[in-house]
């Protein structure tokens, strides 16, 4: 599967006149309007090497990227691959010439099938007709390099999010790249599915493919990758060898502050039960089974399990997404079945939903409207909008979750992932919600910024406000709770205190019903 032949590839990549490295970006620079997002950065990625690349949200980093894969245009600076200077157009002069980027926010056509996505705008054919025989044969033995289980007739949309992200990983390598970018390529894989990928990098950098590996996880950063660089404020502030740093290095460059612990200290008091959940059965697939626990006011209670368990599940149940065949809930004592999202957030529920592209905000209107959305009757004068009111309520927004951003009346899609994430927690903040469910809030946000997310969350719990977290980050999850239910096969396992458990017993749970 490689893409049509170029110039560039045969006197560059042939020859590889520059040696060992690959990637060299000098003095990149990049605005939007007044805002300097990039502020002449230099980087050198080397053959067969693992650049680990990391920042606040907002720092740069996939705007730096953008400009690389033709996304964007420059302002100032130069880009060489192998020594020769390039300016890709877009992504598709991107990647004819091996230059491949997984994005965070996937970008797939799922009603289509598997086999369809890796060969969209590069379709064999045989006689003027689509070669599909060449197609699924080139999918299987790409996918048998690899050692990935994928049927390529499978439709995308039936696929969970991380073998989508597998699949568009897939999709890199089979341009025959020799530079990869995966940015936050593990936000949605289980711990055994980053053991793979991991393996599938390790084995393509012993081939002399270089990555460019753009995370907040920093104990990925470290096991995985041969250098890190730092961006703060579009500046690079260092790039060092792994050997040459440590986690409390990277924090105070990223931050310009170091951070003495990793998480906030959870001392809120819960009080009496508030939120029961009982005999809780689904109806359509994938079908939940008899599940109760119960949530005092003031706790935060934390959901845990493999991906495909059933957490996300759960949480839509209990806002009114999905159909409840039996059993019941109960809040303060009355029991309740939301028909709908509306009827839920009519009775003081909210819910961040784990994928913020697809169904978490409105990507081609503004931080206003995204802000203001839920919660329109709130803007009224008169019976009419009012729009001194929605500007007010999106500035102190702004200025609660500290959303780096122009201006309010700038497109949501024109910020960085983490700064999405707290418009679309603080559009749920202006309704003040006595039930917050959170699907992976803190999902591709940086260190600074989680900790910003985490004492709000603790914050709301003292206030009285009764919280469910799903996370798949061990740490956080035992880092922020009171208590950790934990989901295996769509089932409960178990419900443990977080200060009386640990990371194996977590594990034990989640793999019982398996």
């Amino acid at each position: 599967m490689r893409p049509p032949s170029s110039a560039f590839r045969r006197t560059v990549w042939k020859d590889k006149m520059s040696g060992k490295t690959v990637l060299e970006i000098k003095n990149l620079s990049k605005s939007f309007a007044k805002n300097r997002v990039l502020d002449g950065i230099n980087l050198t990625v080397e053959e067969g090497t693992v650049c680990g690349l990391m920042g606040e949200n907002g720092a740069g980093k996939s705007t730096m990227m953008k400009c690389l894969f033709g996304i964007y245009a420059k302002d100032e600076g130069q880009i060489s691959l192998f020594g020769h200077p390039i300016d890709f157009k877009n992504p598709k002069d991107a990647l004819e010439n091996g230059v491949a980027m997984v994005h965070q926010e996937l970008q797939q056509c799922l009603d289509r099938t598997v086999m369809d996505n890796l060969f969209l705008g590069r379709y064999p054919t045989k006689g003027g007709i689509v070669d599909e025989a060449r197609m699924l044969r080139e999918s299987n033995n790409l996918f048998a390099r690899l050692k990935m289980n994928v049927n390529p007739k499978t439709v995308m949309r039936t696929m969970s999010v991380s073998q989508r992200q597998m699949v568009e990983i897939a999709k890199a390598v089979s341009y025959d790249a020799k530079l990869i970018v995966l940015d936050e390529p593990t936000s949605s894989l289980t711990e055994r599915e980053v053991k793979k990928l991991f393996s599938i990098v390790d084995d393509l950098r012993k081939q002399g493919i270089s990555f460019v590996y753009i995370s907040h996880k920093m104990d990925e950063i470290f096991e995985i990758c041969d250098d890190v660089a730092v961006l703060r404020d579009g500046k690079m502030i260092f790039k060092k060898r792994i050997s040459d740093t440590n986690m409390n290095d990277l924090i105070a460059a990223m931050v310009g502050r170091s951070l003495d612990k990793r998480f906030p200290d959870v001392d809120n008091m819960p009080g009496e039960d508030y939120l029961v959940v009982q005999d809780l059965r689904t109806k359509y697939n994938p079908v939940l089974h008899d599940i109760s626990f119960s949530v005092r006011r003031g706790e935060i209670f934390g959901l845990y399990g493999l991906v495909g368990a059933g957490r996300s599940e759960l949480l839509e149940s209990m806002f009114g997404i999905r159909t409840i065949a039996s059993g019941e809930i109960a809040v303060n004592g009355k029991k309740m079945r939301f028909r709908s999202s509306k009827d839920a957030m009519e009775h003081s529920f909210a819910l961040v939903t784990e994928e913020r592209k697809l169904n978490g905000m409105f990507g081609k209107d503004t931080i206003k409207f995204n802000t203001t959305i839920t919660n329109l009757e709130a803007y009224k004068s008169f019976h009419l909008l009012d729009n001194k009111k929605m500007y007010e309520a999106t500035n102190r927004e702004i200025s609660v979750m500290n959303t780096k951003c122009v201006s309010p009346d700038e497109l949501i899609t024109a910020l960085s992932g983490g700064n999405q994430q707290k418009v679309i927690i603080g559009k749920w903040m202006e309704r003040a919600p006595e039930v917050f469910l959170m699907d992976e809030p803190t999902r591709g946000i940086d260190v600074g910024a989680k900790y910003e997310i985490y004492q709000l969350i603790i914050r709301m719990a003292k206030e009285g406000k009764t919280i469910i977290v799903v996370s798949s980050e061990m740490p956080e999850i035992l880092g922020i709770t009171n208590r950790i239910a934990v989901m295996s096969n769509h089932r409960l396992a178990g419900i443990v205190n977080t200060k009386e458990t640990n990371q194996e017993e977590l594990l034990r749970l989640s793999a019982k019903y398996l």
